[in-house]
This record gives structure tokens, sequence and C-alpha cells, in this order.
């Protein structure tokens, strides 16, 4: 990449993404992460952190910073000898790149170094502006260091940007092609690069992105599981949730509405008076999951642009102050928040397929069954999506009630962010799966029916995407193929859920 900098993209370029330590969002982050966008340093922003590595080098020289004139940790009353000083910022990367356990997808590497690189922008690291460049050189490239998983109680991803700083000087390796040239990082670099939460933050941009998505394509696969059941529009109506106006339950209603071809006052119907709670409170369990992927987000858009490195250096008034900025109690809340309020619309999704599977609702054999004696139809599903949902539940255990007291005590607290990260993470796959065995039993109990929404409904369009990867087999047979196929479809009904908001 050359080192031009812009404050806005060049016409014919919709693909750049400008760091500029101030705005960067989730799905920037996402599409820096996929090799979708390519990055751009500010003009301002690369001004803030000459500024701030000439104040750094200043303040170093004539007093004790931590980490630059001291030791770190329970080491930070140990000064570094002036004769010693060049060399110590190695040995600190050295001694700190000891993350442990499975290596990291490229995605999550690339995720962690956008984050990093926007940060920096924000000009309160006091590292060389280089370095800043060297890292938008390996995610236009490509290229991306070996990083390995655990090494982080969410006081800052020090191993894992340890293992980043030592492939930037060229002492750790790289994955894939066009790896930038290696730089000359000293005492004035090494703590100023690692002081941060940059894994941490990029796992939990895709991992809120992938989600909240997911979210929503739920809601479209249980607007097709209304229609199988002759659900009522009732729960949806908009005098409802006027009455109790919590935002994300009555957005949830709103696009219900819109999915169906439902009036805002429904016309009650003629049959059960009401349905189970799967389709009568799902405003109120999916609206939280919408709120609480907000509140994630809010959180997330601080601290991805923020100057959160310790000590913070201050070329205002040349100062370098020593703080815990790096503490992330707001992400480690935020992500246990969202992760509850998603495996709650899981598990209402297994309480939609077991109204699937009752012949009291569908009007068909149990088990969305064939005609032969005896057919078990969709049964396993219930079990399989039940399985996949113990994976949700122990994924979303509070990583923010964890513990740890490190470096002989002086670091006593420590939030788990990025436990909470990789959990969240984690459930994405498990989320897939039971939703994908409500829309297999959905789009059975619809055929069964020869039902058919109107085709210019979103639910209509759903439906049709559905059966163009779902098999027609009614016949007892293995489902797993089935499954696998309408777990991966999610990510195009969150295309129609979208879709639905006028």
């Amino acid at each position: 990449m050359s080192s031009r900098i812009v404050d806005k993209p060049s016409p014919g370029y919709s693909d750049l993404v400008i760091l500029d330590g101030v705005g960067l969002g989730v799905e920037d982050v996402v599409r820096l992460a996929e090799g979708a966008a390519r990055p751009v340093p500010g003009t301002e922003a690369m001004k803030r952190v000459e500024e701030s590595w000439d104040a750094a080098r200043q303040i170093a020289a004539t007093g004790r910073v931590y980490g630059r004139s001291t030791g770190v940790g329970a080491n930070r009353t140990e000064d570094v000898p002036t004769e010693a000083a060049a060399g110590h910022g190695l040995r600190l990367l050295r001694s700190h790149a000891g993350a442990i356990g499975e290596e990291l997808p490229a995605r999550q590497v690339r995720a962690m170094l956008a984050v990093r690189a926007n940060q920096l922008l924000a000009g309160g690291a006091g590292l060389r502006p280089s370095v800043v460049t060297a890292l938008c050189d390996a995610l236009e490239s490509g290229a991306y260091p070996v990083v390995n998983e655990f090494g982080s109680v969410g006081t800052g991803d020090i191993a894992a940007l340890a293992q980043a700083g030592l492939a930037l000087a060229g002492e750790h390796p790289w994955k894939g092609a066009g790896a930038p040239q290696p730089q000359p990082l000293d005492n004035n670099d090494a703590l100023a690069f690692i002081s941060s939460n940059a894994l941490t933050l990029g796992q939990a941009a895709l991992a809120l992105h992938e989600l909240r998505g997911l979210v929503g394509a739920t809601q479209v696969v249980a607007a097709l599981s209304l229609l199988a059941v002759d659900g009522s529009h009732e729960a949806y109506a908009a005098p409802v949730h006027a009455a109790r106006p919590h935002r994300g339950s009555a957005e949830v209603a709103r696009r219900m509405r819109r999915l169906i071809g439902a009036a805002d006052r429904p016309t009650p119907p003629l049959g059960r008076i009401q349905d189970p709670y799967g389709f009568r409170c799902l405003p109120q369990i999916h609206g939280p999951a919408h709120d609480a992927a907000d509140a994630l987000e809010e959180v997330l858009a601080i601290e991805i642009n923020a100057a959160a490195e310790n000590p913070l250096i201050s070329p205002e008034d040349m100062a370098a102050y020593h703080h815990g900025g790096f503490y992330q109690a707001q992400l480690a809340l935020a992500l246990d928040h969202f992760r509850l309020a998603v495996t709650q619309v899981a598990r209402l999704s297994t309480s939609r397929l077991s109204t699937l599977n009752e012949p009291a609702y569908t009007r068909l054999r149990p088990f969305l069954a064939d005609n032969e004696p005896a057919s078990s139809g969709v049964m396993i599903l219930e079990y399989a999506a039940g399985a996949a949902l113990g994976d949700l539940r122990a994924f979303s255990a509070p990583a923010s009630l964890g513990h740890a007291v490190l470096s002989r005590g002086v670091e006593e607290q420590a939030s788990f962010a990025s436990l909470a990260a990789r959990q969240t993470l984690r459930a994405c796959s498990a989320y897939r799966l039971v939703v994908g065995c409500e829309l297999v039993a959905a789009v059975r109990a619809l055929h069964l029916r020869g039902l058919r929404p109107e085709p210019e409904l979103p639910v209509g369009r759903a439906l049709e995407l559905a059966e163009s990867v779902l098999e027609a087999e009614l016949a007892d047979r293995p489902l797993t193929d089935d499954v696998t196929a309408a777990a991966r479809l999610l990510d195009r009904f969150t295309d129609i859920w979208r879709g639905s908001t006028s």
C-alpha cells in the first residue's frame, strides 16, 4: 500500500474505509476483517499520531513513564537504565508474546489489526507513525500475524498484541503474502502498541454483526411458522405496543406486520383465542435482543475509537497520564447481556418447533410425518435443536463473573471481556443450527398444508428461497443436510428482514 493519506475517498473507490480514530464503526471493522475494503489513514489523524510520538519521546526522556523508562506490572518500580532503553521494547514484546492455544483465523486477527490501527490514530499511544502504515499495509495485502487464542483476561490483549508487535519487528511469523517491512520498535513503541483490547473488540464486532443479523433472520423464520399454524396477528398489533412502548419490542412487532402483510389493527381470529408464547411473546423476547445489540454497539463505537492506552500521551500539556482506561467492564457486561438476550430468542425458536410438531396446531400428523404408519417425520429435530441450545446456554454464562489476581497482586481485578467476546463468537454456529431446525419444520408444515403466502410479501419471498435449497421429500430420512442448508440460508433471510423496514 502506498503511504497516501486522505480525509475522503477518491471517486471510484467505494471500498475505502477511512481510519481517523473517531468514526470507525462495527460494519467497517467487519469489512476490513473480510478483506472487502481498503483502509486509508486520514490526514488529520496521522498528524495526531506524529504529535503524540514526538511528545512521548520528550516526556520519556525527562521523567519516569510506565513501560518506557520502567518495567511493567509489578516491575513498574524498576527503572530501565538509559543504556538499556533501546532494547527494552523488544524484550517486553518477546516476554509478553506468550499467547497459547489454537491459532486464530485470519478474519479475527484482521479485525484486531483494523481496530488497533484506528485506535492508534486517536492519538494517545505515542508510538512511531510508521506502525500505522504497516498495519494498513497488512490489511490491504491480506497478510496477518500468527496469533494464539488465550492470553487476555480483559485488561488488555497484551499477549496477542505482543505477537503482532514481534511480527511487525520481523521476529514472529506472518501468514499470507505481503507482510509489511519490519519496524524498528523500541522502548517508546512496545507498551504503546500492546496497551489495547483490540483483539477482544474485533471479535466482539464480528460476533455482533453476525448474531444481530441472525436474530433478524429468526423473525422471518418465525413468520413462516406463524403462517403454518394459522397463528394470530393480534400479538403484533400497534395498539398493544403503543400501550407498552419498549423500543425494541415495538419495532419487532412492526416488522412482523410488514413480513406477513398484517394490518396495524388486525382482526381477531375465529379459532383459538391466543397462541403459545413462541408466537405471542415474540416481540417481548426478540425486542430485548435488538436493544442489547444496540447497547453493545454503543460500547464498541466508543472503544474502537478510543485512545485508551496506559499511559495516555497528551501532547497538549506534555503529560503522560497513568490510568485504568484499558479495563473493559462496559464491554464485558454488554457482551454478557447480549448473549443472554440472544439465547432467549433461540429458546423461543425451540418452542415454535415443538408447536409445529403438534397436530392441535397444524392439523397434520404428529411430527409432520408422512402417511406411513408410525413415521417419525421431524421428531429428531427437537432433540438436535435442544442439544445445540444447550451449548448456547453454556456460552451464555456471564464471563464478567470471573476473577483474577495477577502480577504479584498489583493487578487484582479482571473484566474477562476477552472470554465474553470468544463466547459470543462461539454462540453463532450453535444459534444457526437451532433456528435451522425450525426453518426445516416450518417449510415442511407449509408444504403439507398446501399454504403459500402472497409471493410479493417478504415472507413469500422467504418461502421461495427456502424451497430452492431444501429437499421436498417427506419420507423418513436423515435431516442433517436439510438443517445445514437451512442454517446457511439464514444470512439471506437477514436481507429479507432488513428489507421489511418500510
